[in-house]
Parts: structure tokens; C-alpha cells; sequence
């Protein structure tokens, strides 16, 4: 049998997460390897931009999420291809009058954040390791197994069996991990109860450049702003219901599931006129006890998932492989092992805190909007119209939602 190939560190998956950590680690003398166990052959993007022409898969980017993009040098072909900034955003309760306004002139930005298809950041990511001689890119290679040598070098074997050696194996690999799994890692997990239905739609009114989010009692709608013409007028929605009611809405013909989603909208955006096909995706809450061991870390969805009520999961992920690179960069320059345990603790404590916090502060909201007694209706209205007429609140909430500070 071959000897492995070795590496410093092998990224199992080449989605965001994946690929921009390779990007990141890129001219750093590093040897890295991506795997990814999906064909990644260079597919075009679309050109037009009609309904079906989106991905139904969008990110809501923060300014902070941009700004690493930008350094990776990714954001400026994503932004030639399409994307949607957003510079106000409205959020209302079904049950109530409470409602409130964030916009960007109440903290100076230039826009709140940016809708972006994720095919589009994966596409501009790969071209910049395609382009790099020190990433080996192994695809379609699927993981087969996984294993923590005596020389505390991590072991896998690809179906097929090719073998592969790395001094730190970073698990990229999404929620449902087989890398965590196989590695050990204990979760802390509990289902929402919800699904999240995606699709694309086209309304009749515009967008305003707005985000726009509703609390029903059978869970949050968001409806996302998309690029568009002068008489075409797109977003994308997210719409969480309660797992009893999804089978039923996925199964409504289009005009009956487009009637709906303007009911449930209030027909902020005027008619709903058309709507592509939906997919549903079950949302539970996931958080590993640990991120690291000797020679593994995991990042992005790989550690943690969260209620998509506010879209920062993927803010979050950008940012743990941003902090991650960092420490393997600053360590390798001391000549220290990108595997070493003390090394990947500081990406921990880096990491976990911050998003301990999103992740408890978004479940609380979450079970906070879903109570339908008269008191607690009272409490969240009168809140959310309390803060919204304290601007210093607003902007705080609103700079960290950003990721600025």
C-alpha cells in the first residue's frame, strides 16, 4: 500500500467554511489539502437573473463578513456577479403593534449588511484555490474514516482508499459532521420543533432595499431583499413553522402557498406573484462541548448551528474561520505544530463565548415570540416599542449584530 500523503492540515469540505479557511491559510508554508467529497468541477453562474435564476441557499453578510471576504480577496467577484445590500430593516410582531426600525444612518454605515446566493461566495472561494500551488484539492473524495495516530498526526482514509496524514484535521464538514462524529466530539443538541422553508418569490412592490422580518406564532418569516429591475421585484424567504404545520404549507399548490406567504406577510411587499419550488430544511440547535482536541478543530456548522431568526450562522462561521487561520498562522511563524492542543485553545476561548451568547440570546428570542399568553404578549410588545425609541439601545443591538464591536 502507498505511504499517505502528509500534510499540515487537511479541511474536510470545501463549502464556505471550508474553502475560505483554505484561502486564509494560503502563502502561510503551509501544505494544505482540501477534501470535499461532491464533484467540484467549475460550474458557470447563471448571467440572467429571473426568478429561477437564484440560489435558493442565501447569506445574510455582516459588514465584519464582508470585510474578511474583501481580505481573502473573494468579496470582488461576488460583488461583479450579483448581491443585494440592505440598508433598513423592519421587524413586527403578528400578535401585537410592536415593531421596530434599525437603519443604517443610525450608525453611519454605509448599509446594515448584504444578501448574497451562497453559490456565489463559493464560486469566487474556489477560484482563489484553484489558484493557489499550496492547496491539493481531493475531490469528489468522501471520508471514509478517521483516526488519531501514535505520533499524534491524524490519519484518514478516502473511499477508494487513498490515505492521507495531517498535523491538524479541521472538520468543515457542516452540521450532520462525520468528522465530529467520528472523532469523539460530544454535542449538546435539541430540535426547535421547525422547519425552515427557503424558496425565491417575486413581489409587486420594491423591496426599499429592506429586510423584512414578521414573528407569527407558528414561528419567524423573513423575507430577504434580492437584485431585481425596474419592474422586477425579488427576495428570498425564510419562513420557520412548527414541524405539524410544514408537510401541509410544502404541499400547497404555487398561487395557494404564494397566497399565503402574503397573508403571513401582511402584503408588506404588495401581491406575492410568483414563487419557486420549496425546500424545507429541519432546524435544531447544536453546540459541541469542545471545538478542539490533540490535532482536530471544528469550525463553522461543525460546532455549532442556530436558529436562522437573525441569519448569523454563517457570520458566525466566517469568523471562527478567521480567528482559527489566525492562530495557525501566528503559531506556525513561532514554529509551533498547527495541531498542538494549547495552540487550538486559544481559537476556543477565542471562539466559543461569543457564540454561547447569539446562540442563547437567538433561542431566547425564539421561545420569547412563540408564547401566546396575554402577559407575555404585553411584556414583548411594549419592549420592542421601548427600544425602539432609545436610540443608544438600537444602535448598540445593532453594531453588534454587525459584527462591529
Amino acid at each position: 500500500m502507498a505511504d499517505p500523503r502528509r500534510y499540515d492540515v487537511v479541511i474536510v469540505g470545501a463549502g464556505i467554511a471550508g474553502a475560505s479557511l483554505a484561502v486564509a491559510l494560503s502563502g502561510e508554508g503551509l501544505r494544505i489539502a482540501l477534501v470535499e467529497a461532491l464533484p467540484l468541477g467549475e460550474r458557470p453562474l447563471p448571467r440572467t437573473a429571473n426568478l429561477a435564476d437564484f440560489d435558493p441557499r442565501v447569506s445574510a453578510l455582516t459588514p465584519r463578513s464582508v470585510g474578511f471576504l474583501q481580505a481573502l480577496g473573494a468579496w470582488d467577484a461576488i460583488a461583479a456577479y450579483r448581491c443585494c445590500s440592505y440598508h433598513h430593516m423592519t421587524v413586527w410582531d403578528a400578535e401585537g403593534t410592536g415593531q421596530i426600525e434599525f437603519d443604517r444612518a443610525e450608525v453611519a454605515a454605509a448599509e446594515l449588511g448584504h444578501i448574497v446566493e451562497n453559490r456565489a461566495i463559493v464560486h469566487a472561494l474556489l477560484a482563489l484555490v484553484n489558484d493557489a500551488p499550496d492547496i491539493s484539492v481531493l475531490s469528489p473524495a468522501a471520508l471514509q474514516s478517521c483516526s488519531r495516530l501514535p505520533s499524534k498526526a491524524i490519519s484518514l482514509e478516502l473511499e477508494g482508499g487513498e490515505r492521507l496524514q495531517a498535523d491538524l484535521l479541521v472538520a468543515a464538514d457542516g452540521a450532520l459532521s462525520r468528522v465530529r462524529e467520528m472523532m469523539g466530539f460530544v454535542c449538546r443538541e435539541w430540535d426547535y420543533g421547525h422547519r425552515a422553508i427557503v424558496a425565491t418569490i417575486e413581489v409587486e412592490r420594491p423591496h426599499q432595499e429592506t429586510a423584512w422580518q414578521r414573528f407569527l406564532p407558528t414561528g419567524p418569516l423573513a423575507l430577504l431583499p434580492l437584485p431585481g429591475g425596474a419592474d422586477r421585484h425579488y427576495c428570498s424567504i425564510v419562513w420557520s413553522v412548527q414541524e405539524d404545520k410544514a408537510d401541509a404549507i410544502l404541499a400547497l399548490d404555487d398561487d395557494t402557498f404564494c397566497a399565503a406567504l402574503e397573508r403571513a406577510s401582511e402584503a408588506r411587499l404588495g401581491t406575492v406573484l410568483a414563487c419557486t419550488r420549496r425546500y424545507a430544511h429541519p432546524l435544531r440547535q447544536r453546540h459541541a462541548v469542545d471545538y478542539v482536541q490533540p490535532g482536530v478543530a471544528l469550525v463553522a456548522d461543525a460546532a455549532h448551528t442556530i436558529h436562522p431568526l437573525a441569519g448569523q450562522g454563517i457570520n458566525l462561521g466566517l469568523q471562527d474561520v478567521a480567528v482559527l487561520a489566525e492562530e495557525i498562522a501566528a503559531g506556525h511563524r513561532g514554529g509551533i505544530h498547527p495541531g498542538e492542543l494549547a495552540l487550538l485553545r486559544r481559537y476556543q476561548r477565542r471562539r466559543k463565548g461569543e457564540n454561547l451568547l447569539m446562540m442563547s440570546a437567538m433561542d431566547g428570542f425564539k421561545r420569547l415570540f412563540e408564547q401566546q399568553s396575554l402577559p407575555l404578549r404585553w411584556v414583548r410588545n411594549t419592549g420592542m416599542r421601548r427600544i425602539d425609541s432609545l436610540p443608544p439601545v438600537k444602535r448598540q443591538l445593532m453594531r453588534h449584530a454587525m459584527g462591529l464591536g
